[in-house]
């Protein structure tokens, strides 16, 4: 699978905190809120609707956790084919606890409203340029816009801005965001599966 990250000036600079950010022990309470990234400061007619989509995204870490937790764990010399088996059992774990999922349960109105927001006005001209020409120009065609369907391993995943990724509501370790054309979508690192998605985040 291949992965697009964004270049450029201010990128380029938030790419190093990411990295430093991404290789913090899992025992930090986020992968993305700790060290220098939790000095950016979330205007405060944000705050509300993040804390409420935040909460969101860890009910469901906490129920996908709960359902891998009853499945045999996997020993450190499992096999390709023993991995893949373990996946799949867990995706169909999440579909089945999670079968009347929808788009809009995580991105709830208000909190897509105010991402939109935030990607509209705190991205730099020159960052949302290369943005829309990186989107543009992934391979994500045969991505399924659809709750509990698995992002294909075939497809390319674009990495969000760095200086972006900041100043949008902050995820779990488990949980990365992702772009397919002007879609914003939640994806399980784990599992591979789509969480939910957000129509029109592309400014």
């Amino acid at each position: 699978m291949k992965v697009k990250r964004f270049k450029g000036g201010a990128a380029a600079a938030g790419l190093a905190v990411a990295l430093f950010v991404s290789a913090l022990p899992a025992s930090s309470a986020s992968a993305q809120t700790t060290g220098p990234a939790a000095q950016v400061q979330v205007s405060p007619k944000h705050k509300e609707a993040f804390a409420a989509f935040e909460a969101r995204v860890k009910a469901y870490v906490s129920l996908r956790e709960s359902l891998e937790a009853k499945m045999p764990k996997l020993s450190k010399d499992a096999k390709p084919e023993e991995i893949e088996a373990h996946k799949t059992a867990l995706q169909n774990a999440v579909r089945g606890a999670r079968a009347a999922a929808k788009p809009g349960d995580i991105f709830a109105v208000e909190a897509a409203r105010h991402i939109r927001e935030v990607i509209k006005s705190e991205l730099k001209p020159t960052t949302k340029q290369e943005v829309r020409q990186t989107v543009l120009e992934a391979e994500v065609k045969a991505v399924p816009l659809r709750v509990n369907y698995p992002y294909p391993e075939s497809e390319e995943l674009i990495e969000m801005p760095p200086t972006l990724l900041l100043r949008l509501p902050q995820l779990p370790k488990q949980v990365r965001y992702r772009y397919v054309g002007r879609n914003m979508l939640l994806v399980d690192r784990e599992s591979g599966l789509i969480i939910d998605f957000m129509p029109d985040a592309l400014p």
